[in-house]
């Protein structure tokens, strides 16, 4: 049904009329360089000279004709809605009898989802839809079978193999993304994967020499409206403007999140008025109880993105005549008039009613295909409770990839380095990597806030170049290009989720949150999509990407927003890989492992280490990588054993060689590798010393030292000749004067200390 007839004339309700958007007259485009000059929006033109008109609201008559499809498309129309809604109804059942677990329904929003299926091409277009999103998956190709799978919790259900709630999408044949229950993340990610085909196009080595990507692919993303209140919703918006990428954004506004109607939600009760503002929009409203109308709306929506004239926005009114879910019960708060009125408005009965009226199909006609339909159902329910659930013993499969393992063999190159070259620092050795990583793979996008040299590409060759506050990413704009190498709006969680949605198509980000303070923002996007996609959909996706955080204190003035160092918030994520590195050989050896991993990396980078003399190294060569899960033993002992990561590094080293003075052989373990730890390497340390002292800079309660520490009392406990000792951060926050800084952070003498009282224990 992806080929229907664009509709000329359509039937406007009383109530909502068409918006149209035209497009402002443009600043200069920062980097990466703009597409070529678009298209005109649709009429009316504006006038040269004029002032910039944002929004035109023409007065719209209702025709009295209207080019509506043929009988047959009309009849499969209905049958799939009237499916949709029999689904939600067979669950409900199912869900009465305790035989499912959760329902939340699709019920009338079925009329422009039916619609928008039909002006995008499955398995061609992306789709990043809600859960509400029913009726359009099965106009995609989704089967009853598929959904009731879902719902049963079934091996064999295609969006999570049993691991989500029903109604969370997911279908890799029809490139239906995997998706989660957190309201409006999604959004971002559909951006990410409708900007990876944009800059497919223009990176030369990989313009028409990628599968998978189509010169006119349209990305389709839903929300509520409720969801609109999200910030990410504000910021999807933004980028997709800014860039002119061809996103369909459908606002399924039923008029309550849960039980909080839109006039609270929403300042003026009406998002799309909210959003006029944004240039390249293409605005339009529709009755999305009407099948015809959604199907004018959907064509012209979806045609201006095929255009690339920029994202789409469709605010369909429809409505909700069941409760948020079957957890709820909207009798609570909304009264048995305003339900009733609703339910007068049922897309499903008033397209049947007006295909019956209008001659399309008799009563009898209308009733076979019910039947049809519930026969189908039924017999999709009876499949589904017989199928098979997923094997216990696969609960922890597809935490991390399958395929690639980064604490393999093959990542191992460290015994055979050969350094050449002068010493270089961190900083240094880190951007070598990045540049070497860069020009061996095409696919790699790096991003973030103040990574390019300059976004005004008029200006590059007169100035010097940021590259990173801390000049990490210095001079890749320069080399690779402003379409590989860009800037990013101040804004976390837009970098980590349009990061999710190109390496869900293949790309390879390595972004960059500027400080580890500031990550926040990102952390939905990081805890319940990044580390979760793969997992959750039974590997049926991932999205293998690099964020790398430059983290940790003692900066003298760092103070309380540059110097955090909760490490143990993202440790205790399964799925993610986090790596921390003590010196400039390490960094290297590790980003290149972590660049070709298959899994998402959280990368640290401690700020005080960056330019350190004594943590130098020569560069060891472009196939130089360790791999993840190995400790380092930084210097032999064998009295005490010291294991530790980052800056407590060196100033564990430096403590063990005071208490050498003493008479104390102290041996130190860097870990550099956090999710996977080297656990045999402590076993082995701690077998030979029989006194541990876990040092880190995190906070002493709850911090990463907490977990090594207990997991050593309890497997190697009869190994102890004393309690593990830890030495950490106070359990505050780092203040700006120095002297409260040295106090709060743990120093050499804390080490020293630490050593002294456990060697006399």
């Amino acid at each position: 049904m992806n080929d229907t007839k664009v509709l000329k004339l359509v039937r406007k309700s009383a109530s909502d009329s068409l918006e149209v958007v035209i497009d402002e007259p443009q600043a200069a485009k920062p980097a990466p360089a703009p597409r070529p000059t678009p298209v005109e929006s649709p009429k009316p033109r504006a006038v040269p000279g004029a002032k910039p008109m944002h929004t035109v609201k023409p007065d719209i008559e209702r025709s009295t004709s209207e080019d509506i499809p043929d009988r047959e498309t009309l009849i499969q129309m209905y049958r799939t809605m009237y499916m949709s809604r029999r689904i939600d109804d067979r669950e409900i059942q199912l869900k009465g009898q305790n035989r499912i677990y959760f329902q939340i329904s699709g019920a009338g929003h079925e009329a422009v989802l039916v619609a928008a299926g039909m002006c995008l091409k499955s398995g061609y277009d992306w789709f990043y839809p809600y859960y509400r999103d029913r009726a359009l998956c099965l106009q995609l190709g989704m089967t009853p079978l598929e959904m009731l799978l879902a719902a049963v919790g079934a091996e064999d259900d295609p969006s999570s193999h049993g691991r989500q709630m029903p109604s969370h999408w997911g279908h890799t044949k029809l490139n239906i993304v995997s998706q989660s229950s957190p309201t409006g993340t999604q959004l971002l990610q559909a951006v990410g994967c409708a900007e990876a085909n944009y800059r497919v196009n223009l990176i030369s080595e990989l313009k028409n020499k990628t599968e998978g990507f189509h010169h006119d692919e349209v990305t389709y993303v839903s929300l509520g409206d409720g969801t609109s209140s999200e910030g990410e919703f504000w910021e999807a918006l933004n980028t997709a403007c800014n860039l002119k990428l061809p996103v369909v954004f459908l606002l399924e506004d039923n008029g309550y999140a849960i039980s909080v109607p839109v006039e609270v939600q929403t300042a003026g009760g009406d998002v799309s008025r909210l959003v006029q503002g944004f240039p390249s929009l293409y605005i339009q409203k529709c009755d999305g109880t009407d099948p015809i109308e959604s199907l004018s709306t959907m064509e012209r929506a979806v045609q201006y993105c095929r255009d690339r004239k920029g994202p789409s926005l469709v605010h369909a009114k429809v409505i909700r005549p069941y409760s948020h879910s079957l957890s709820d019960d909207e009798k609570l708060y909304r009264p048995d008039e305003e339900r009733a009125s609703d339910a007068e408005r049922d897309p499903v009965k008033r397209f049947g009613a007006r295909l019956i009226d209008e001659g399309f199909i008799d009563q009898n006609g209308l009733q076979k295909i019910k039947d049809e339909v519930d026969h189908e159902i039924a017999e999709a329910a009876d499949q589904a409770l017989a199928a098979d659930p997923p094997r216990i013993e696969t609960v922890q499969k597809f935490v991390f990839s399958p395929d690639v393992d980064p604490t393999a063999r093959q990542f191992d190159t460290e015994d055979a380095v050969e350094l050449s070259g002068n010493a270089g620092t961190m900083v240094d050795l880190i951007n070598r990597c990045l540049h070497t990583e860069m020009s061996r793979n095409p696919r790699i996008v790096v991003f973030g806030e103040d990574v390019a040299d300059c976004s005004r590409q008029e200006y590059l060759e007169s100035v010097k170049g940021k590259g990173g506050v801390f000049k990490v990413t210095a001079n890749l704009q320069r080399k690779y290009g402003s379409e590989r190498v860009f800037n990013s709006p101040l804004a976390e969680a837009n970098i980590v989720g349009r990061a999710i949605g190109m390496a869900t198509r293949g790309l390879k980000p390595v972004v960059e949150i500027q400080f580890f303070d500031y990550i926040w923002p990102a952390m939905h996007q990081i805890r319940n999509e990044l580390a979760l996609l793969r997992w959750r959909s039974g590997n049926e996706w991932k999205a293998p990407m690099v964020i790398r955080v430059p983290i940790g204190g003692y900066l003298k003035g760092g103070a309380v927003y540059h110097s955090q160092s909760g490490v143990s918030t993202f440790t205790q994520i399964p799925g993610l890989r986090v790596i921390y590195p003590s010196n400039a050989l390490d960094a290297n050896g590790l980003l290149r492992t972590a660049i070709r991993s298959d899994d998402p990396v959280l990368f640290l980078e401690h700020k005080h280490l960056y330019r350190q003399a004594y943590n130098k190294s020569q560069y060891p060569g472009d196939e130089f990588m360790i791999p993840f899960g190995k400790a380092k033993r930084v210097r032999e002992g064998n009295d005490i054993s010291i294991i530790t990561y980052g800056a407590l590094v060196q100033r564990s080293l430096v403590a063990a060689k005071q208490a050498e003075q003493d008479g104390v052989s102290v041996e130190v373990i860097d870990l550099r590798s956090l999710v996977p730890y080297d656990w045999k390497a402590i076993t082995e340390s701690v077998k030979k010393t029989n006194r541990v002292i876990v040092a880190h800079e995190d906070s002493l309660s709850f911090g990463y030292g907490a977990e090594i520490a207990a997991r050593i009392s309890s497997e190697l406990f009869e190994h102890l000749d004393a309690p593990v000792r830890r030495v950490c951060a106070l359990d505050t926050f780092v203040a700006y004067a120095p002297q409260l800084e040295d106090i709060i952070l743990p120093q050499v003498a804390d080490v020293a200390k630490a050593i002294s009282e456990l060697k006399t224990y």
